[in-house]
């Protein structure tokens, strides 16, 4: 491979962009960059935003792929099986710090990735049937404490950021559900507004176009604080549940072992394009707030976000076979 005499040779030689001179070595060929959840959903929609933006200022194709199935695991395996070459990477939501304590049995661990860079974070947003008598988080709790199964909750899949935010409301108010897993947030949504299932809990960039039509109700929103895309909407923790947060958030891996000068070329290029101001505007208006940050740190975050979901799962006794 080329990468590494032109880097010993030129390691302190930048172009006129700052982007180190071995970045002429790679790529060579389109980057596959695999998505675990259908098209149309938050991370598909967020992943083309971002793929689309560092192929136009880089000239090489990161093309997205949607390997679905599993809450994720699919796609996770398949990075982690991948060469490490920097031709296969992740664009990640929770469920790859989630899952493995999830799941009974998973084909990975995180010391099978590399971290590249956080991208950022948004909120969830708790959505009800129109048609529900339920139209505040305080009707949804009394609901679901009165009888088991009263409240059919749709979520994105087993091991979603959109099942684990339900189970640490269920956990914080004693209220129960039905839970039926769904295969993404679109078809979630979908099966809500017809009637099928009661309720669902979806990133912002995916519920507010419903919202706003009036196709869906929104009970509150699962961050710290309002989103700027929807400061009509409760946070879950001003409705009455101290403490609460739970956001889903993107992040950029590969597979493990992936060499130093492909994560510094991806990571520096990343950060340029988060950077563009259309492409801003476009993660802004989806409901995203932009973190940009590089792999050590990135690597600490999600470290931290396994040890935090790993409590949460082992609290709640939930398991996935």
């Amino acid at each position: 491979m080329k990468l590494f005499p032109t880097l010993i040779l030129s390691a302190t030689i930048c172009t006129g962009v700052g982007v180190p001179a071995y970045a002429q070595d790679y790529p060579t060929h389109p980057v596959q960059v695999l998505v675990g959840f259908p098209p149309g959903g938050s991370s598909d929609i967020l992943g083309r935003y971002v793929m689309q933006k560092l192929s136009e200022i880089t000239g090489n194709q990161f093309v997205v792929e949607n390997r679905t199935g599993a809450g994720g695991n699919l796609a996770f395996a398949a990075t982690a099986a991948a060469k490490p070459d920097g031709y296969t990477l992740l664009f990640s939501t929770p469920g790859i710090a989630i899952n493995p304590s999830l799941y009974k049995k998973v084909s990975y661990s995180l010391a099978d990735f590399t971290p590249i860079a956080l991208v950022g974070d948004a909120p969830l947003v708790l959505l009800a049937n129109v048609k529900l008598p339920i139209k505040s988080l305080s009707d949804l709790v009394a609901a679901g404490q009165k009888k088991s199964d009263a409240i059919r909750f749709a979520s994105s899949g087993n091991g979603s950021s959109s099942h684990l935010a339900m189970d640490v409301l269920r956990n914080a108010t004693g209220m129960q559900y039905m839970h039926i897993p769904y295969r993404g947030g679109g078809p979630a949504m979908l099966d809500v507004m017809s009637g099928e299932v009661d309720v669902t809990m979806q990133p912002i960039s995916e519920s507010m176009t419903y919202v706003r039509d009036g196709r869906l109700t929104a009970l509150g929103q699962t961050g710290v604080k309002r989103s700027s895309i929807a400061k009509d909407i409760p946070t879950i923790e001003e409705a009455g549940i101290q403490g609460y947060s739970s956001t889903t958030w993107y992040m950029l891996l590969g597979p493990a072992n992936l060499p130093a000068p492909i994560v510094t070329y991806i990571q520096t290029q990343l950060s340029r394009a988060l950077k563009t101001p259309d492409l801003q505007a476009k993660l802004e208006a989806s409901g995203l707030n932009v973190i940009n940050a590089d792999p050590a740190q990135t690597k600490a975050f999600l470290n931290a976000e396994y040890e935090k979901w790993k409590k949460i799962i082992q609290v709640s006794g939930t398991v996935i076979e």
